[in-house]
């Protein structure tokens, strides 16, 4: 959640906007500052679309999401993997997967560091949400739906909470799947009218 974490989340974005939906992955993720950056593009909903002359057409806003978008998180995600996924709830931009949140949202500001080289950090931010208030610290965010990630199955290279959060997905594609509209259809023609036979003749 810092400058390169944001650069790699936009390459991604833009390399994956066009497909029917998309699963955000923030487990592990030990927080920064750029949350709401993230959660601004993904609340771009897709309302119209723009038919150009040579470019075919394109979604608009751009780089909207077209169909559902699964969140999943764990008990190690934390900071502003807490604030992410909590405020990806309050947004209401989908279901989250996973465990609970880490529960650690005060933040630090690394600024004032000592002859040898070290830094001091003190809390100095801290979260206020408008649903649970000051609760986020000491207790994270639950998921909408919660699965386990068991030891045996890290162990055996499986991934339930990826395998449920696909299966989501899929299910909510299903019953609102995503249709771009046929935009030759019923499309008017804003082509200059004949005006042969029009013209008045002169008396």
């Amino acid at each position: 959640m810092g400058p390169r974490g944001f650069a790699e989340f936009h390459r991604y974005f833009l390399s994956e906007i066009d497909r029917d939906g998309l699963i955000v992955d923030v487990r592990y993720n030990g927080g920064g500052h750029v949350s709401s950056l993230l959660l601004e593009k993904l609340a771009r909903r897709r309302i119209a679309y723009v038919q150009s002359r040579w470019f075919g057409a394109e979604p608009y806003p751009l780089d909207s999401v077209g169909g559902p978008i699964v969140a999943l998180t764990n008990e190690l995600a934390g900071s502003d993997g807490d604030i992410f996924s909590h405020c990806f709830k309050i947004m209401k931009l989908g279901p989250l997967l996973g465990k609970r949140t880490w529960g650690g949202v005060i933040g630090t500001w690394p600024r004032h560091s000592f002859v040898d080289g070290s830094m001091a950090t003190q809390p100095e931010f801290s979260f206020w949400f408008q649903d649970v208030g000051w609760e986020v610290e000491n207790r994270g965010t639950d998921p909408d739906i919660e699965v386990e990630f068991l030891p045996q199955d890290w162990n055996a290279g499986k991934d339930p909470q990826l395998d449920r959060s696909i299966d989501e997905a899929l299910s909510l594609l299903r019953k609102l799947p995503l249709r771009p509209p046929d935009l030759n259809k019923n499309r008017p023609d804003l082509s200059r009218p004949n005006l042969i036979g029009r013209i008045p003749k002169k008396r």
